[in-house]
């Protein structure tokens, strides 16, 4: 088999150690030289000179958890690196060692057996821990919201059932008088805005009910943890438009998509980067987010079409996306979703819309152009005759003739 890399390292990284395996050919023979390295900066360093030592060009490590992060910041620039999915380089079956783990992913990259990951740069990586740091924050008020609708059942104050939005200014006006210990229900309503859609009669009775000194206490733990978390939230939105001021150009332009807020313009820009010359074309970022079936054929036959997991933090939030698009009126989305749905269901249709929309943001992205949509009759125009067949054998199986002829 041809050797791409005659002199070249994989790492076995661990939260305190790195096993380093150096492979330089030696005549017609490879040669392995093993060291064991702490996973401190000074380690990291003499890992730097060692690897130098042995003429190592290129260095492959798998993706392990967060542990890989500082070697990769610590070798960047002086190696070409390889970060590599452990699930692409697993370990010859046999005795199982950290020394084993390390020649067994040099032996594949001296080769080019082993296919690296997408590592963005800095300034994005940057980008993409606030993005996610943020959505984890907005979890995290969800699950204590579920929380204090839970107390107020317990309470028996039927207050979600009136109120749409429990954190909204007449909901949280209302929390905040039955935290000070205000319980009629007339008092209670005369905090709100007055622009409750639900009856008066409906919210007094949903008012009414029993709060005790530990509801009065579940309520204020955890509304001053939302609190607390939303002022999280605001940081990091300030932080992602800092980090954001110079592509803002770019991120408007994302926006112009149908479904695609700012929100998911930021996601887009940390998940995928800026440069599109990672990605030789859409479909491979498509492929690579796992927003397309997968190719598993054995004798034959396709075994399975399903999806990949892919990139989890940009999948959801473009199914998420592809949800809000698949609503918005006179659109090519729309039309697509409509399309897809009646063949193959709601949840494969918004799969597809969301690869078209991360489809037109990779064009979008790579070429600096503005998004066009195609319309909402793209696929009657691109099918007349089809469309016309059908109709007519629709209109036959209920019982009519139909004759078509061409309006001059």
């Amino acid at each position: 088999m041809e050797i791409l890399y005659p002199h070249c390292a994989g790492l076995d990284v661990h939260k305190d150690i790195v096993m380093a395996c150096a492979r330089s050919v030696v005549g017609a023979s490879a040669r392995h030289d093993t060291a064991e390295f702490a996973t401190t900066t000074p380690g990291l360093l003499v890992l730097a000179d060692w690897l130098k030592e042995h003429r190592c060009t290129h260095v492959a490590m798998e993706a392990t958890g967060v542990y890989w992060k500082p070697v990769w910041h610590v070798l960047e620039g002086g190696f070409e690196l390889l970060l590599v999915n452990p699930a692409h380089a697993r370990s010859v079956p046999g005795r199982k060692s950290d020394v084993n783990d390390a020649r067994w992913l040099a032996d594949l990259l001296a080769h080019g057996l082993v296919r690296a990951s997408f590592v963005p740069p800095a300034p994005i990586q940057a980008l993409r821990d606030l993005t996610r740091t943020r959505k984890q924050l907005v979890r995290q008020v969800g699950r204590h919201t579920l929380r204090i609708q839970k107390t107020l059942e317990d309470a028996n104050l039927k207050l979600t059932g009136v109120i749409s939005d429990l954190l909204g200014t007449s909901g949280r006006a209302i929390l905040k008088a039955l935290i000070a210990g205000e319980t009629d229900p007339e008092r209670l309503l005369a905090h709100t805005t007055g622009q409750l859609k639900a009856p008066r009669e409906r919210l007094l009775d949903g008012l009414r009910g029993v709060v005790t000194d530990h509801h009065r206490f579940m309520l204020r733990l955890h509304l001053r943890q939302i609190e607390s978390l939303e002022s999280g939230v605001v940081q990091l939105e300030r932080q992602i438009e800092k980090l954001l001021r110079p592509f803002r150009d770019r991120v408007e332009r994302l926006t112009t998509i149908p479904g695609v807020s700012h929100t998911v313009a930021h996601v887009l820009v940390a998940e995928i980067g800026l440069d599109m010359a990672r990605f030789p074309t859409a479909g491979h970022l498509v492929s690579w987010a796992g927003l397309c079936p997968r190719m598993d054929e054995s004798a034959g036959k396709r075994r399975s079409t399903r999806v990949r997991h892919g990139a989890p933090w940009l999948k959801t939030t473009l199914v998420t996306a592809g949800w809000a698009a698949a609503g918005a009126r006179d659109t090519y989305l729309r039309a697509q979703f409509v399309r897809l749905k009646t063949r193959r269901g709601p949840k494969k249709a918004v799969v597809a819309v969301a690869a078209s929309i991360l489809t037109a943001a990779y064009h979008i992205l790579r070429d600096g152009v503005a998004y066009r949509d195609l319309g909402a009759d793209y696929f009657d125009r691109r099918d007349r005759s089809g469309v016309v067949r059908r109709l007519s054998r629709r209109i036959e199986a209920l019982g009519y003739h139909v004759e078509v002829h061409r309006v001059a």
